[in-house]
């Protein structure tokens, strides 16, 4: 068959054989008669993280909402639902998610199991929303695990980096539907943001600062506030040194603000809001590379002067580079496990080996902090680094090693970062 490439067009699958079941029963009769299998999402990994050399299952047939339960405000979905899909039906039926990633074309499986975020000071990752899951194990056997019935080892299993087994479903924690207004700042001097981290990252519900490090100061900040049909706020149209935005904007400035969500205070419902990129558009710009590396919020000043100064070699190869806020969680491997985080983000020009050869650079800037990376996104640091940023990496071994003792479900990627070379 033709080769297959993730989203941003970076990474090409060597998978020999691929599936699209319909039905968990024939997701259990591929992983029976599989030696090697791994689950593709909506391929927004720009990574190996998802590949295999030989069975991948696509679960983008597996896309319904099985149950709404009001009474434990919980929602179950198939693993192939992506989050614009359900937003809409929790919405129209009075209910909504904690928070969302930028993009809503994620599915709910995969950004879970990679720990996906969305941004806030007093907000969790996605994957925190998550109280259950179905799982085709390697026997091919489907299993049903849930915080009640596995203690603190279930804590181990969301952020699974499929690793587990394929989630063929996931029961997650809702809420009342809320609206939102987006207002945007222009020119944050850095010094603001440096001197007055946490009172502008906790000035709304979700903050996303964007800048391209080339000038002294945040090209844009968007503010996602929470808002009653009543509210009066109006925003001030200076804000620590940034001016009020009057016209839509998309993050990477010369680009049409089109596939943007709306801005400009307009009240909308929820899921309209906490992402930047309208479901039905393409977002960001296309083809493109992704890094992220997530530190204690604590350390955030000091990382971003740090990054500051690398402004002139990030230029020429970097789009669009954003800074969001994330609190602590206590899924093993969050990149946000036990410590309140800030993310830094690069989207980068298509050019993988120029990114490659900058990333050590940047983290090296960032090393005292001690940032782990997000698991679907390019980064260079040695798998034995992994071991000290992710404290119960240990554990998770143990974990993986007793639901998939053969290694069904493994690949060049978790051999490296999560069972170091030593086990193939």
């Amino acid at each position: 068959m033709t080769k297959q490439t993730n989203w941003g067009g970076n990474y090409t699958y060597r998978a020999a054989r691929w599936h699209h079941p319909h039905t968990v029963e024939e997701v259990q009769d591929v992983v029976r008669r599989s030696a090697q299998v791994r689950v593709l999402g909506t391929r927004h990994s720009f990574n190996g993280i998802a590949d295999t050399p030989e069975d991948l299952i696509s679960l983008k047939h597996l896309n319904r909402v099985l149950a709404l339960d009001e009474g434990q405000q919980t929602v179950t979905v198939e693993g192939g639902v992506r989050y614009g899909e359900l937003c809409r039906y929790l919405d129209e039926r009075g209910w909504a998610l904690h928070n969302l990633a930028s993009l809503p074309h994620l599915s709910v499986a995969g950004a879970c199991a990679t720990g996906t975020h969305g941004s806030g000071n007093r907000s969790p990752g996605l994957a925190a929303a998550v109280t259950a899951m179905s799982l085709v194990t390697a026997g091919g056997h489907v299993t049903t695990v849930s915080r009640e019935q596995e203690g603190a080892s279930f804590e181990g299993m969301v952020v699974g980096l499929g690793a587990l087994g394929v989630v063929t479903s996931l029961t997650l924690k809702v809420e009342p539907s809320y609206l939102m207004r987006q207002d945007v700042y222009e020119h944050l001097p850095l010094t603001q943001l440096i001197q007055r981290f946490d009172q502008i990252t906790g000035s709304a519900e979700s903050v996303s600062l964007f800048t391209d490090w080339r000038e002294p100061h945040v090209q844009q900040v968007w503010l996602k506030r929470r808002v009653s049909p009543q509210d009066t706020f109006k925003p001030d149209a200076e804000w620590f040194g940034a001016t009020l935005a009057q016209r839509h904007l998309h993050p990477i400035h010369h680009l049409s603000a089109a596939p943007c969500n709306q801005q400009l205070g307009i009240p909308g419902p929820w899921f309209d809001r906490l992402p930047h990129f309208r479901a039905a558009h393409t977002p960001s710009s296309g083809q493109e590379v992704q890094s992220e590396y997530v530190l204690p919020r604590t350390h955030a000043p000091a990382a971003l002067y740090a990054l500051s100064a690398l402004g002139k070699r990030l230029a020429p190869v970097l789009l669009i580079s954003e800074v969001r806020t994330i609190s602590a969680d206590e899924l093993w491997l969050s990149p946000c496990y036990h410590q309140d985080s800030v993310s830094v983000h690069f989207t980068w020009h298509p050019d993988e080996r120029a990114v490659r050869a900058l990333l050590p650079e940047i983290e090296r800037e960032l090393a005292p902090f001690g940032p782990r990376p997000h698991w679907g996104k390019v980064f260079t640091l040695p798998p034995a680094r992994l071991e000290h940023l992710y404290p119960r990496l240990p554990d998770f071994r143990r974990l993986v090693t007793t639901w998939d003792p053969g290694g069904k479900f493994r690949n060049d990627f978790l051999n490296a970062y999560v069972f170091g070379n030593s086990c193939k």
